[in-house]
């Protein structure tokens, strides 16, 4: 949302030279019509205070364009105040603030940062800030100020002192036209048709926001012998009613051939006060557009007719059913929010996002295929995004960033929907862009009407039905990546750790056929645990379950030869419990991951922590896992004198494994002897301590150790003094044991 801070200059001096009376006037008048103006633009006052004036746009409903009126409003009140008599000084800022609560009140840095723009502004200036400026700066003019020095900021802050704003820009077509063959010849053949004929025909394009209308409309029309004329219908303001056919009107500057219908045009125009209805406005139009058409072909198109009035609405099917004699095409482009308002409208195309294939069309091969797919797959398809998204990628060095533009316009189709519509849409986002009606159900069990509820977000194109991952259920996706992230962080980090924690245990007893279940657990549990921290509530005990399910999906992606994902799974699972007995361990297994990967730096830094932690604790079996690790390591990057090292380490880690009972010590001792045994060149001794190893690291259930124990004999048989008919059995009996161990079979 956008916060503007408007407060008089020299008012002490005034109430110097007012009697308090009077003041009390002059004040009332200012806060009477400052209010006013932003009401107008669809703000709302905050609060006064003093002589202050604090209003927020955004709040409590979000338009796309909040940050475009708040500005606006401002310069408004800019140029108001010296025809009241007073001067004064504005600070406009946008930004994420909490609001919703039982007084109302908007709380956030945006607040703080407008208030500051505002003191350190001069008499009859308006600043504003690089938030709000990054969402109007198509439609300001504005001079840069060195960045300010802000009271309880730590960096300076850019400012900006607004100079003037325009109307809104008209849209550019920038981009490559691709993927919109099919839609292109429907609307050439509606033309064809008009022509043909003689008729008037509507074409009405239905889509959502950035996805293309206005681009095939233009592409369509490129090349057709005809007048075009335009109109867009404004989301607020007054005299909109018909607004858009009055720009058509001014374009066409004619008037038709009947008096009386030209004495309409002529009161709608504002060139006459005589009395006229919504009927006669109607015909009227019609009539202006049958006259123009019979010189030549007419186009009317009208943009946004979603935010248009049921009078406009009604005219342009006036026209559209009873003109007659005269080739006119009406296009008319619309969001889907236009079937809410007017069920019944004829929609001719329905515009998707564009297919995977165009997509690939319209970013530059130069883009890494990496960050090619994620915008892709972020965008869903529609341009705008992509073009958005690439244009910040430009500027971040290809990271994938959400334009506040896109934010703004995805925070106000949201704010569009119905309070339970909304909310069902922010349970479903806490699963993911994928999820299921259970899930939404199980984190607000009292809903009773969730399924009726996700067919009305199907019907108006947030979500679509999806193949369900979990048997018996019903599978829904977010239309795009975008719209789930928007819904999500819509959600007060509080609620988001509560529904994170109820999701996480309802998957728990309905997602037990998903692989990675440990996985999705573990990440939901760990987004709820690292969400009270934010918030200053940490829960060990949630942290530690999130670090167990974390840890069991390590495991699995051990198991199955995926290095990468252990590294990352393993790391969480320690980062959890920073201060837990589980740590030393995690750090040892992190280690060896680490080691796995070739990040031999980090594998022993986190290798010498977990030891000195297990030391602390009394943790044996941590210690003396790490201590091997660290002996190995050493033997790798200090080759001189290495085995003796290794093989008393390894002895005294026997002796430690042996007392304790502990298999996985003792599988890893007798391995670090091997390796000790092989850099002597001791070939016997080194295959002896691996068969001795191998039961142990059976007993211990470790499945990829046991696999590396059994392949690590090969050098006997190579370089050692066994037979080469003795390794070709062995080489045959490994393959059948472990030709199902992932990696094993590259060994």
């Amino acid at each position: 949302m956008t916060v503007l801070f408007c407060d008089l200059t020299g008012s002490t001096a005034l109430g110097e030279t007012l009697d308090p009376e009077r003041l009390r006037t002059v004040l009332a008048r200012y806060f009477e019509e400052m209010k006013t103006i932003v009401e107008r633009h669809g703000g709302s006052v905050e609060k006064f205070i003093g002589d202050a004036v604090m209003a927020v746009f955004g709040v409590p409903a979000v338009h796309e364009d909040d940050a475009l009126r708040a500005v606006r409003s401002a310069v408004e009140m800019r140029d108001a105040l010296p025809d009241l008599g007073l001067q004064g000084r504005i600070g406009v800022m946008t930004g994420e603030v909490v609001t919703g609560t039982a007084e109302r009140l908007v709380t956030g840095d945006p607040v703080n940062v407008a208030a500051r723009l505002e003191q350190a502004a001069q008499a009859g200036e308006v600043l504003v800030g690089q938030a709000t400026l990054s969402l109007v700066q198509e439609a300001v003019e504005v001079e840069a100020l060195e960045p300010l020095e802000l009271k309880g900021k730590t960096e300076r802050v850019p400012a900006y002192r607004l100079l003037h704003v325009r109307d809104a820009p008209e849209r550019r077509h920038d981009a490559r036209f691709v993927g919109r063959e099919r839609e292109l010849a429907l609307v050439r053949k509606a033309w064809e048709r008009v022509q043909a004929e003689r008729r008037c025909e509507l074409v009405t394009i239905v889509g959502d926001a950035g996805v293309g209308k206005s681009r095939l409309v233009a592409e369509a029309l490129a090349s057709v012998e005809a007048t075009v004329v335009r109109g867009r219908c404004l989301p607020y303001g007054e005299g909109i009613t018909y607004w858009p056919v009055v720009e058509v009107l001014k374009q066409l500057d004619l008037l038709p051939s009947d008096e009386t219908a030209a004495a309409a045009i002529r009161s709608l125009l504002g060139e006459s006060t005589a009395a006229t209805s919504a009927e006669e406005i109607a015909w009227a139009f019609r009539k202006t557009l049958e006259h123009a058409a019979a010189e030549r072909p007419l186009v009317v198109v009208f943009d946004d007719i979603q935010w248009g009035e049921e009078t406009f609405h009604d005219l342009i099917e006036h026209v559209a059913l009873l003109s007659s004699g005269a080739s006119i095409l009406l296009v008319c482009m619309a969001r889907p929010e236009l079937g809410e308002r007017r069920p019944t409208w004829p929609v001719v195309l329905r515009l998707e996002g564009m297919p995977d294939e165009a997509v690939d069309d319209l970013i530059p091969q130069r883009i890494p295929r990496e960050l090619r797919e994620r915008i892709a797959r972020a965008a869903g398809g529609n341009p705008l995004f992509i073009g958005e998204m690439l244009a910040i990628a430009a500027e971040t060095d290809g990271a994938v960033i959400v334009p506040p533009t896109l934010r703004a316009l995805l925070a106000a189709r949201l704010d569009q929907l119905e309070p339970a519509e909304r909310s069902v849409l922010e349970r479903g986002a806490i699963e993911g862009e994928i999820f299921h009606r259970g899930a939404v159900q199980a984190i607000a069990p009292d809903d009773t009407q969730v399924t009726p509820r996700l067919a009305a977000l199907v019907r108006k194109e947030i979500i679509r039905p999806e193949k369900p991952l979990i048997t018996g259920d019903d599978g829904f996706r977010f239309r795009h990546l975008l719209l789930r992230d928007a819904a999500y962080e819509s959600l007060p980090k509080a609620t988001r750790a509560d529904f994170h924690q109820r999701y996480a245990t309802w998957l728990e007893q309905h997602g037990v056929e998903l692989l990675e279940l440990d996985e999705i657990v573990g990440y939901h549990l760990e987004q709820a645990y690292r969400y009270g921290v934010e918030l200053g509530a940490p829960d060990s005990a949630l942290s530690a379950r999130a670090s167990e399910r974390l840890a069991a999906a390590a495991r699995a992606a051990r198991n199955r030869g995926d290095v990468l994902a252990q590294v990352n799974l393993w790391d969480r699972a320690a980062d959890l419990v920073p201060d837990g007995a589980a740590r030393p361990l995690l750090l040892v297994r992190f280690g060896w991951a680490l080691e796995e990967g070739g990040e031999l730096a980090r594998a022993r830094a986190a290798v010498e922590e977990a030891v000195a932690l297990a030391r602390e604790s009394g943790d044996g079996q941590a210690e003396w896992l790490g201590r091997i690790a660290l002996a190995g390591f050493r033997g790798d990057q200090e080759p001189e004198g290495a085995s003796e090292n290794m093989l008393r380490e390894a002895e005294a880690a026997v002796a430690a494994g042996e007392a304790a009972g502990n298999h996985e010590v003792l599988a890893r001792a007798w391995g670090l002897a091997a390796d000790a045994h092989q850099f002597g060149g001791r070939m016997g001794e080194y295959a002896q301590a691996l068969d001795r190893a191998l039961p142990h690291a059976r007993r211990a259930g470790d499945l990829p150790l046991e696999a590396r124990l059994v392949l690590y004999k090969a050098p006997y048989f190579i370089w050692g003094p066994g037979h080469v008919e003795e390794g070709l059995r062995f080489a045959g009996d490994a393959f059948e044991q472990l030709g199902h161990v992932p990696g094993a079979q590259g060994f």
